[in-house]
């Protein structure tokens, strides 16, 4: 799983790459996580208020910091949705 936070590197933006590297190995993910810095990149997801989040070229989220809860389930349907599912279902 590609993860991407999108933002200049505020402390929202830093917030939320934390947040997503701790939900992301809470649920056991194989991920990269990427935070990117560059507005050009940013306005080519349609993100005009950072930060983002962007999961696997989707974006998820933007001019927020959701919830821990919010982004483990928006990490968790993404994972389904790559086969990456621990579940025994």
């Amino acid at each position: 799983m590609k993860i991407e936070v999108l933002g200049t590197g505020c402390a929202k933006c830093n917030a939320l790459e934390q947040a997503v590297r701790q939900a992301a190995d809470k649920l056991k993910l194989d991920y990269t996580l990427e935070h990117v810095r560059e507005i050009k990149k940013s306005a080519s997801y349609g993100v005009m208020m950072p930060p983002a989040l962007v999961v696997d070229g989707q974006v998820k989220v933007s001019g927020k910091v959701p919830s821990a809860a919010e982004i483990e389930s928006l990490l968790s349907a993404a994972a389904r949705s790559a086969g990456q599912s621990k579940g025994c279902c």
